[in-house]
């Protein structure tokens, strides 16, 4: 089968790696869509696993290029943009679309652009579990009725530069842990997209996106990403905690998310074989 990725960064990276690690035979094709400036970059990045992952690396710059090769699933590993440029056309056109940048979900247009799509494809788009787990439970637990659905992610406070925390508390000085937002999943996707992308998930795979609380926490004693899941259903109250470890290549990003793209990608691999 033929494979098809969009982003060749840290998550990418990571997850070919373990793919590499794990995989039982070479897929035929790896289907690569990069700009046509950085396609050598790519191309150099992704050598390294060539007869241990793919057979074959095809370099693509557009979407119907990656259509035209018609990859059985493509994974999507490339931020929120690109699940909105991309997602809708790949099952538009037939092809199962999965995504690692869930917080672009935040958009009830693209949700149903989405949705629209796939069934006139007869495709199927997927959340990447990403950095979060428990997904299970949450979806069983939705069917039985879902109350008090909050997610609370804590970072140290210099992982929340480049957000919005930044005009509301001093991140170099901080002295005790500090919630500085409190709100629906839908408006923390909108205004911290950086750090939306478990909160997206959760609400989707949850009570919504109106239904799901969050909190964001600076708090200097943390010395990693912690994500806090906590619900109470007609069939199980549920308090979840995982403290990840960053990504060596950017620390934003949670290493779990390269290992569980990679884990989703050898099931559905293996399945179309």
């Amino acid at each position: 089968m033929k494979l098809g990725l969009i982003g060749h960064g840290a998550v990418a990276r990571q997850a070919l790696a373990a793919i590499a690690e794990h995989i039982d035979a070479p897929l035929e094709a790896l289907v690569v869509l990069a700009r046509a400036d950085s396609a050598h970059k790519a191309r150099d990045m992704l050598a390294r696993w060539q007869d241990r992952v793919y057979g074959e690396l095809v370099i693509v710059s557009d979407i119907e290029g990656l259509i035209e090769h018609r990859p059985s699933i493509v994974a999507e590993a490339a931020g929120h943009q690109a699940v909105g440029a991309f997602g809708p056309a790949l099952v538009g056109a037939g092809i199962d679309f999965l995504m690692t940048s869930a917080g672009a979900l935040a958009s009830a247009p693209l949700r149903a652009a989405l949705d629209e799509s796939a069934r006139a494809g007869q495709a199927r788009w997927e959340i990447c579990s990403g950095a979060v787990g428990g997904l299970d439970i949450l979806a069983a637990a939705r069917l039985s009725g879902l109350d008090d659905v909050l997610y609370t992610s804590r970072k140290p406070p210099l992982a929340w530069r480049g957000t919005p925390a930044e005009a509301l508390i001093n991140l170099e000085s901080l002295a005790q842990a500090i919630t500085f937002y409190e709100g629906s999943a839908e408006a923390a996707a909108r205004d911290y997209p950086q750090n939306a992308n478990v909160a997206a998930t959760i609400a989707i795979m949850g009570a919504g996106f109106e239904r799901t609380r969050v909190r964001l926490v600076a708090d200097p004693v943390a010395t990693r990403n912690t994500h806090e899941v906590s619900f109470r259903s007609g069939c199980a109250d549920v308090d979840i905690r995982i403290a990840g470890k960053p990504s060596p290549d950017n620390p934003k990003t949670s290493l779990t998310t390269g290992y569980a793209l990679a884990a989703r990608l050898l099931q559905m691999t293996k399945h179309a074989q």
